[in-house]
């Protein structure tokens, strides 16, 4: 018995010594490139699905084999876990670090709140569109960690409204105080909750290093470095307690007023992982998973220049806009009911007392805000300049700036974001002063700045994924040392008995079968295993391979379904409102909205953006096409 327990704490070094050890006869009884190169991918495969190793630490497994079996180069490894895309993402780290330092999400969020009132279909709405819009630009990960606080603070809000307005009507007063403060006084108010956020943030950021729920407790460390403050606070003053994500271990003692109580936390946690995940399909910046595509898309045709942030922000808006509107009255019906006129009402003469108490509050946490600041001015006005010049480098239909200098070609969308996130490190966070002193309503927000700048490398440090950096330029590496030793090539052949099914199905099935996958692997590395085999597959029946790899893109983001599905999830269902059954019964939902937008979007308006119907010039490749 004990062995056997010592066995299973082992399993994972197991795992990692055992499949190289028994795959080991497929590059000694095939002395070929290809079975070499098929060798370091299926251990790479089997590391990244068990997850027996880090996904950055098994994604270095190509450095070392790679020109062990003679498959690649040292140097040619090296120079694929450092592409264009890494410049990319780094410039945009630069200025999602500012947006959560100088709390520019926050003011944004709250003021959507106020925008759309206590009414639960409206405020489900709401906290969806600024989900929606901060995960264009920031991680799916950042996005739902710095939001749920802000969640989980007005459904107390609501809860807590509700308590004192049954207790002001048997009590026969307006001013009586919530008695469920007396209960455990000792959780962090509201406003505690929003100061201790960023390290909140910062520490749920594990959870994109590894796909499990492991990493979940970290979110409740801010509440005890903030139990303190609590106490110095009036009873009078004093706020609803919120919840910790840690209230997940307490599921059963969780009371709700009522059914409806309930049923509102559900749809709003969830909504925020869904909202997160549509928002990252609108931008290439949006998820990793997009930005791998990008990168492996380029690599593998360096010759097209169709896909880019323009193209692919005019081809995904549409989409996430829809998915966005369905998935909210699908998440309004399944949750809410569907009195549409009950819960979406904005008037003023229909708000209870509970929804007056909540608006009260929130409307008092904005004002804490205070007048926006220099460093928020600085960064939203980054935060624009930054996608209007992504917008306007190539728009395809008029001439970008990029034509205004006389050598083509250089200058990408890494190069204005690398610009940009440069000047974030020089700009001063304190407004310059020219003679005259001011003391305005915002100043007291940068006391004793100096010539601190808005961002420091250690905000950069703390916010930039160096994890997925390494599993992108693995995946990388993998497709180089594919190409390179005619591996990607064996496996078209095998796929030519495909050729009688019509492109549509075959799309439909490469999206069905990655949806499926991705619940189960980490969405990184589904999609570096995928997309050798996908362009492969499209070169050899003849079929644009972007009509292939964008859908599956998309597709591979759905992974809404289980708390393990991705890090949004496991953030969510660590805040203990929903249970499996729940997660899975919205999110199969989700998925099938998702599945069937992306691929209408693709044979609709997809066709003529990226000229899907003919097989492009770029992507001729030598002896397939022909076999074909």
């Amino acid at each position: 018995m004990g062995l056997l327990k010592g066995l299973l704490r082992a399993r994972k070094l197991l795992l990692v010594i055992s499949v190289p050890l028994l795959l080991l006869p497929l590059p000694m009884l095939h002395s070929s490139s290809e079975a070499a190169c098929a060798y370091v991918l299926i251990v790479t495969a089997v590391y990244w699905v068990s997850e027996a190793v880090p996904l950055g630490a098994a994604a270095l497994v190509p450095a070392f084999l790679y020109p062990f079996f003679g498959v690649l180069r040292s140097s040619e490894v090296a120079a694929e876990y450092f592409k264009n895309t890494t410049l990319l993402l780094v410039g945009v780290i630069c200025v999602a670090a500012a947006v959560e330092k100088w709390n520019l999400h926050k003011r944004i969020a709250l003021r959507m709140v106020i925008m759309a009132g206590a009414k639960p279909g409206m405020l489900l709405l709401c906290f969806m569109c600024c989900t929606t819009l901060l995960s264009m630009w920031l991680s799916n990960t950042s996005t739902t960690a710095m939001v749920m606080p802000i969640v989980e603070a007005v459904l107390q809000e609501l809860v807590s409204a509700e308590e004192e307005q049954l207790v002001a009507s048997s009590a026969g007063t307006e001013d009586a105080e919530p008695i469920s403060l007396e209960v455990n006084n000792s959780q962090p108010s509201l406003e505690l909750i929003f100061v201790s956020e960023d390290t909140s943030t910062t520490d749920s950021t594990s959870l994109m290093q590894n796909k499990n729920l492991n990493g979940v407790s970290t979110v409740t460390k801010p509440v005890k470095t903030a139990k303190h403050q609590s106490r110095k606070q009036p009873p009078s003053q004093e706020k609803p307690p919120v919840l910790s994500p840690g209230a997940k271990t307490q599921g059963v003692n969780r009371k709700y007023k009522s059914q409806h109580d309930q049923m509102i936390c559900k749809g709003l946690s969830l909504s925020i992982s869904y909202a997160a995940t549509i928002g990252g399909l609108t931008t290439i910046i949006g998820t990793s998973t997009s930005l791998i595509f990008l990168e492996h898309f380029n690599n593998q045709y360096p010759a097209a220049d169709v896909v880019n942030f323009g193209t692919w922000f005019l081809f995904s808006f549409p989409i996430s806009l829809i998915m966005l509107v369905v998935s909210w009255f699908w998440m309004h019906w399944l949750f809410l009911g569907c009195n549409f006129k009950e819960t979406c009402s904005l008037s003023k003469k229909n708000k209870t007392k509970r929804e007056e108490l909540s608006e009260k509050r929130i409307r008092e946490e904005y004002e804490k805000l205070g007048a926006i600041s220099y460093p928020e001015m600085v960064t939203g006005f980054f935060f624009i300049l930054m996608t209007v010049l992504w917008f306007t480098r190539e728009p395809g239909f008029v001439p970008g700036w990029d034509s205004f200098f006389e050598k083509k070609g250089y200058r990408t969308d890494a190069t204005v974001s690398v610009f940009l996130g440069f000047l974030l490190f020089l700009i001063p966070a304190k407004k310059p002063c020219f003679g005259k002193k001011k003391d305005g309503p915002g100043e007291d927000k940068e006391p004793s700045l100096g010539m601190e700048p808005i961002i420091t490398w250690k905000d950069f440090q703390k916010t930039m994924p160096w994890e997925i950096v390494i599993l992108v330029g693995g995946g990388y590496a993998l497709a180089s040392g594919s190409k390179s030793s005619g591996l990607s090539t064996w496996i078209g052949h095998q796929m030519l008995t495909l050729s009688s099914l019509p492109p549509w199905a075959i799309t439909l099935l490469a999206c069905i079968l990655v949806s499926i996958v991705t619940e189960f692997v980490s969405n990184p590395a589904t999609i570096t295993i995928f997309l050798p085999i996908l362009c492969s597959l499209s070169e050899t029946l003849h079929i644009n391979p972007l009509y292939t790899l964008i859908p599956v893109t998309m597709c591979i983001s759905f992974a809404v379904m289980l708390p393990v599905g991705n890090p949004p999830n496991a953030i969510v269902f660590s805040y203990g409102h929903c249970q499996i059954k729940d997660m899975v019964k919205a999110g199969l939902g989700v998925n099938i909205i998702g599945l069937v937008i992306v691929m209408v979007a693709i044979n609709t308006w997809g066709v003529s953006l990226f000229h899907l119907d003919t097989f492009p010039a770029w992507a001729e490749v030598s002896n397939i096409t022909d076999q074909a």
